[in-house]
């Protein structure tokens, strides 16, 4: 088997190494299930995405997404990391700023925006499925989290294909200043089957609106950046779009390693 194209691209940011990464490998209808997951498993990133011909109408591409344990039917930063691939490998042409990506969670609408710093790649998300955790939870994450006893944690369970624990902290430097207990975050999140934990805060750093942090050792129109990953030096800048009850996250992305992926 000949090799296929691979890419390496970092999302929600200009700056190579910054951001979150994500593998791409092109052109991958040859491979079955057990290889995706297999060179899943090989690149140890969060998430590997394979993209392969669409099979619905109106697509330009379907998707598969694996983190190095198992397949997700959605992932909202591999989407615009695979999204900038396809474009800058010219697997797939916008139509008038437009991409629709397959994958198991449905058809997902991509929304391109020209800036004078490159392009800017919006998603919109999946409809949330929300259920509010107990207080007796809400307790326990707090304390797995590490943050003050004055802290009052109200976490959600939201399912967007990934499963995730979600808690507002208020303050983005309570956000900063935790020091989670890994093994108790993993005890909670195995608990809820989901990925881990988001929290965030508000910030007055004169660049964002908001400090979030992820943990996840299992695996009327307003419009605001996020930031995140500062403290594992993977800083990187989320933009949210929420519109009505409509939701989109985006930002730029840049390609650091670009190549062939050897099969055999």
């Amino acid at each position: 088997m000949s090799g296929l194209r691979f890419k390496q691209v970092d999302v929600f940011t200009r700056k190579p190494f910054s951001g979150n990464p994500v593998a791409v490998v092109l052109d991958a209808d040859r491979l079955d299930t057990d290889e995706m997951q297999r060179i899943a498993a090989w690149t140890n990133l969060s998430e590997t995405t394979f993209v392969l011909a669409p099979s619905a109408d109106g697509t330009e591409y379907r998707l598969r997404i694996f983190t190095p344990k198992q397949e997700l039917p959605f992932a909202g930063h591999p989407t615009i990391g695979s999204a900038h691939a396809v474009l800058e490998s010219g697997f797939a042409v916008a139509r008038q700023g437009n991409l629709r990506q397959e994958c198991l969670a449905g058809v997902i609408d991509i929304k391109i925006e020209k800036t004078q710093d490159g392009d800017r790649i919006f998603i919109r998300t999946p409809q949330a499925k929300v259920i509010a955790l107990e207080p007796s939870q809400s307790q326990r994450l707090t304390a797995a989290l590490g943050a003050p006893t004055n802290v009052s944690c109200l976490p959600l369970r939201v399912d967007v294909g990934v499963v995730w624990l979600i808690a507002d902290l208020g303050d983005g430097r309570i956000v900063d200043g935790l020091n989670p207990d890994l093994q108790s975050v993993l005890d909670m999140s195995s608990e809820s089957r989901a990925a881990g934990v988001t929290v965030f805060g508000l910030t007055d750093d004169g660049q964002s609106r908001m400090h979030v942090r992820s943990f996840a050792p299992a695996l009327g129109g307003t419009d605001y950046t996020a930031r995140q990953g500062m403290n594992v030096g993977r800083d990187g800048l989320v933009m949210v779009k929420v519109e009505g009850d409509e939701i989109n996250i985006g930002g730029y992305a840049v390609t650091c390693v670009d190549g062939t992926l050897r099969i055999a």
